[in-house]
């Protein structure tokens, strides 16, 4: 097996020798989960653009990637935080990634995607009403709707610092859920992944916070497919998929506890809406198709050695974890370089990516580990690690 030296505290290099990777056997879907995997882009690293200002994609790479998620049972949840939305992303791109994947979807049987729309084309500011909030969301949502897509109701920023009371989410829920076609999908994002959303609800306290989106969930519960919660806490997503009504889905956003929260409970169980499943994704299917068999022990089995690997990707400052998302498509062959929209490359540290690096490989993750290991060494490289 392939070794390289990589770098660890105290500014040293370490030898480290990878090991085989797992097999993940293929699956079948239906699950008997529902299980979405948000869905990075891929950069267009030749693209003449300045990478801070404007988004560049591989439209080829990006849609390829998606029917490689789709190939192995999952959902994509098309632009969404994990494709940078908000931090690179703009809305005018993001249609367009919407546009292209629910063509690409038409040609893959059984193919499921679900879309993000929110209100991120409105810059937040002090003259921004809560009338301005809701228009923005009704142009997203019919944008995503004449594509015939299915909606996941994105956190909005603009709502967060418009808002005076729980009763100005209220006003704006109501307004949107009774003019959708569809059930959609709401998302609550929590402050870790996104700062400027602190406070969501009109509450500090999440279970403050909870109480409102429970109501608003209730008194239209015919226009909910289900709630997404990004919390990384999973009693608080417990708490909630106990409150919310029958038949509305709990599609857990946690990828410090997805693995115990998708097998559930006596009294239950979460889908899956998930950045790490991207990253994850063989390992994800395996293990849902393990769930659907009723083998609950190789479920667990699959996904546990996953878990450090999601707890360091995630690891705070939260948002910046596409970085690592990002980088195990590269490490894996996924795409061929590891340049991201924005320059969030840049995002992670080079300790963060020898540790991430290792981690993949003791989860089995690294499918090819001499091509992995190739590609660490000329990442390393690029940041004076030789």
């Amino acid at each position: 097996m392939p070794s390289l030296n990589l770098p660890i505290a105290g500014g040293r290099l370490a030898p480290y020798a990878t090991r085989p990777p797992n097999f993940f056997p293929p699956a079948s879907p239906p699950f008997n989960r529902v299980a979405y995997a948000a869905a990075h882009v891929v950069a267009d690293p030749l693209a003449d653009t300045d990478p801070w200002v404007t988004p560049a994609i591989d439209w080829d790479r990006t849609i390829t990637f998606r029917k490689y998620l789709w190939s192995l049972g999952l959902g994509v949840a098309e632009a969404m935080d994990t494709a940078q939305r908000g931090m690179g992303l703009d809305w005018t791109t993001s249609l367009e990634l919407i546009r292209r994947s629910l063509d690409a979807a038409k040609s893959v049987p059984g193919a499921v995607i679900a879309s993000g729309a929110g209100t991120d084309h409105l810059e937040p500011g002090p003259d921004v009403t809560i009338d301005d909030v809701i228009r923005a969301y009704e142009q997203q949502c019919a944008a995503v709707e004449k594509l015939g897509g299915r909606i996941i109701l994105m956190a909005s920023r603009a709502l967060a610092k418009a808002a005076r009371t729980p009763d100005d989410y209220a006003r704006v829920y109501d307004r949107i859920l009774r003019q959708v076609k569809e059930p959609v999908i709401i998302h609550w994002l929590g402050e870790m992944f996104d700062p400027a959303l602190a406070g969501y609800w009109g509450h500090i306290d999440h279970h403050q916070a909870m109480a409102v989106a429970v109501d608003i969930i209730t008194d239209h519960a015919a226009k909910v497919d289900g709630v997404k919660i990004s919390l990384l806490d999973k009693d608080k997503e417990i708490t909630m998929r106990r409150r919310i009504p029958q038949g509305v889905r709990m599609y857990t956003g946690d990828d410090f506890n997805y693995a115990e929260l998708i097998a559930g409970d006596t009294h239950g169980y979460s889908d899956a809406l998930l950045g790490i499943f991207d990253a994850i994704a063989p390992a994800a299917a395996a293990a849902l198709g393990a769930l659907t068999r009723g083998e609950p022990a190789t479920f667990h089995d699959i996904l546990r050695p996953t878990v450090a690997l999601s707890r360091h990707i995630f690891r705070a400052p939260t948002r910046f974890y596409k970085t690592g998302v990002v980088f195990m498509a590269y490490l894996n062959g996924l795409q061929d370089h590891f340049t991201m929209v924005g320059g969030q490359e840049s995002a992670r540290s080079t300790l963060h990516l020898a540790e991430l690096f290792r981690l993949a490989d003791a989860a089995g993750l690294l499918r090819d580990p001499d091509a992995a290991t190739a590609r660490m060494r000329t990442v390393m490289a690029t940041r004076g690690v030789h």
